[in-house]
């Protein structure tokens, strides 16, 4: 190295440090601890107006989903697929009985989306969402988008039970 190069790196600012990941910038090929389970992020859905992601998760052969979204403060539900369908979007009831739960409509809400990695809607559009939730603090929740119905069965989980391992 020429003596030009090393006067010129004495004076050359430092780069930035990287940004840590959050749970709300994780995507495909992270891996998160939710529960003490450790999974590997596939696919990201991210809502353009809402402060809001549903990752995708996968332990071995299961696969899980975590929706967070941050308003006063950070919220986390896991979830698990749940065979189902409706009829139509219009018709989306405010009380659901599920293997005698009953779920009451808690929010409804649409928008953008985009999405990345392995999602259950494999294009960015227009997605229909309502949440439910039971007495017992079980959480339903199913989501339109082209046609086509997801439902999910969850719950709620601690902030402190989810955590970034690793990032790329």
């Amino acid at each position: 190295m020429s003596l030009l190069k090393r006067v010129a790196n004495l004076f050359k600012k430092p780069e930035p440090p990287k940004p840590e990941k959050s749970i709300l910038t994780v995507g495909p090929g992270d891996v998160v601890e939710v529960s003490l389970v450790t999974y590997q992020v596939t696919g990201r859905t991210r809502h353009s107006h809402r402060n809001a992601a549903l990752l995708t998760l996968q332990d071995g052969n299961q696969i899980r989903y975590l929706h967070i979204e941050e308003r006063e403060r950070t919220e986390y539900e896991l979830y698990t697929p749940i065979d189902g369908r409706l009829d139509s979007f219009d018709e989306v009831p405010t009380t659901i009985e599920l293997e005698g739960t009953f779920y009451h409509l808690e929010e409804q809400y649409s928008g953008q989306v985009s999405v990345a990695g392995k999602t259950p809607f494999p294009a960015a559009g227009e997605q229909y969402v309502w949440q439910f939730q039971s007495d017992d603090r079980k959480l339903l929740r199913i989501e339109w988008q082209d046609g086509r119905f997801m439902l999910y069965e969850g719950e709620f989980v601690l902030p402190a039970d989810v955590q970034v391992l690793r990032g790329t």
